[in-house]
């Protein structure tokens, strides 16, 4: 079954359940000379890396992002309303965030157990809920010494884009996408090990597609209107926002600005997670 597109909305959620409907979107990003291709930026901060041992030979690499300002979300011309209104956003602090999905064998060493779907070590672990990060969270930092956390929607957005404006961190080439993501069109309707697709511009890999990624924030629609410093999101709520698109995904579903969300507590195959590790 592919799991992917599964806009779920809050009014569609309560407790333990959820209603899970596929949208497919087509966007004409050709039409309009809004959305050129933009110049990378000549910076990869791929140069940035820190590991961190779990022990028995693992390790988990951390790409450190800079803090910058940029715009974040859509215009409805060319992507869904809860993108909107697009707004600045200051993220005033470097973090590193992980170089790659965490992968199953990273899972298991920390939580001996895998609840993957589809098994193979260096597979982005999936079928795990927003609270099961909490938990993993948690023994990883009991293992390690160190502090990790899930990216909050601001930081996870920036980190995706890059320096960049267009729908994708590559640009706006629809048909570039195979190249950087594992999607509907190429998946074999499954995951595929990290890192295997091009990176971002700033050395990020998988962050368009192969699993949808679990953010710290509660779902919101609309977003502020004013310019945010480092926002957190709304206090409370009755979804979880992922991002990034997945393996079951159509290319305008793994664009920077593309939100999904669901409940804290359900798990899908086609969801997964990326973490921050917090300075010492």
């Amino acid at each position: 079954m592919k799991p992917i597109p599964y806009r779920l909305k809050p009014m569609l959620l309560f407790i333990g359940i959820v209603s899970i409907g596929a949208i497919v979107y087509y966007l004409a990003f050709a039409a309009s000379g809004a959305n050129q291709n933009a110049a990378l930026p000549n910076t990869v901060m791929a140069e940035a890396v820190e590991k961190v041992n779990l022990g028995q030979q693992l390790e988990m690499e951390f790409v450190r992002i800079h803090p910058g300002t940029f715009s974040m979300g859509s215009s409805q011309e060319f992507g869904d309303e809860d993108e909107g209104p697009m707004h600045e956003v200051k993220i005033t602090k470097a973090f590193s965030m992980g170089k790659y999905e965490v992968t199953q064998e990273q899972w298991e060493t920390v939580m001996g157990s895998n609840p993957s779907a589809f098994k193979g070590a260096k597979l982005p672990v999936e079928s795990v809920s927003w609270e099961d990060c909490q938990r993993f969270v948690a023994e990883l930092q009991k293992l390690t010494g160190r502090s990790f956390a899930l990216p909050t929607e601001g930081q996870w957005e920036y980190a995706s884009r890059a320096g960049t404006t267009t729908p994708w961190s590559f640009g706006n080439q629809e048909e570039l996408i195979e190249d950087f993501a594992w999607i509907t069109t190429n998946s074999g309707d499954r995951t595929h090990p990290v890192g295997e697709k091009k990176p971002n511009p700033w050395g990020l890999h998988d962050i368009h597609g192969n699993v949808q990624e679990w953010v710290s924030d509660w779902y919101s629609n609309p977003y502020e209107k004013e310019m945010a410093s480092d926002p957190q999101g709304p206090s409370s709520g009755d979804a979880r926002v992922i991002r990034g698109g997945a393996w079951g995904d159509y290319p305008a579903n793994t664009r920077s600005s593309y939100r999904n969300c669901m409940g804290p507590q359900v798990k899908h195959e086609g969801v997964g997670l990326r973490l921050i590790l917090l300075d010492k």
